[in-house]
């Protein structure tokens, strides 16, 4: 696993502004993501990590690259629930998740477990 070289500033969404409001109504560094990639095979896989308050947060899934703003708001959505923020969901997948992969089937490419 390596972190990316992608260089382009990411796109804010709603659970990272939520995590971000968190940090700072708590007096924590703003959190800090990373993004990592991983070969596997012939393609490349994306997933990311957040360190909030020092404590280091993984995203639960690893993403194709046309991706990579979902593996942030994963890992963001994942902190939330780590700092009883937000429930840990019932089921087995988040919904964005969900909607990914529904554009995975229609179009061949999507999400990578790890």
């Amino acid at each position: 696993m390596s972190p990316s070289s992608i260089s382009s500033a990411p796109e804010s969404t709603p659970k990272q502004d939520q995590l971000i409001g968190y940090c700072r109504s708590n007096g924590l560094r703003h959190p800090a993501f990373q993004v990592v990639s991983d070969r596997r095979g012939g393609r490349t896989a994306w997933s990311c990590m957040v360190n909030v308050g020092g404590r280091e947060i993984h995203a639960r899934f690893w993403y194709d690259s046309p991706y990579v703003g979902s593996a942030r708001e994963d890992a963001a959505e994942r902190a939330l629930q780590v700092l009883g923020q937000i429930p840990t969901p019932a089921g087995p997948q988040p919904a964005h998740f969900q909607q990914q992969q529904r554009a995975v089937y229609r179009n061949g490419f999507g999400a990578v477990h790890g």
